[in-house]
């Protein structure tokens, strides 16, 4: 892993206990290496199944004049 800054995190034992024993298993030299590379695998994954860029940009006033005329907003 590079020189990135690192914060503490608490974990559940069960999850620790889980990742110590996979550890041996894996290329990583550290229980909190590995833990690292599965957040950053799954975070990447929800990130890009989430597609942040399929939203289109919509005026606040565009969307009180949709609720309006939807009768959500009575002004």
């Amino acid at each position: 892993m590079s020189a990135e800054q690192m914060q503490a995190v608490e974990l559940p034992t069960e999850v620790v206990d889980q990742v110590e024993e996979r550890l041996s298993r894996t290329e990583f030299e550290s229980s909190g290496e590995y833990i690292a590379y599965v957040l950053e695998e799954v975070l990447h994954r929800v990130e890009t199944e989430a597609g942040d860029g399929d939203f289109e940009d919509v005026e606040e006033q565009e969307v009180r004049d949709r609720l309006e005329s939807l009768g959500y907003l009575n002004e």
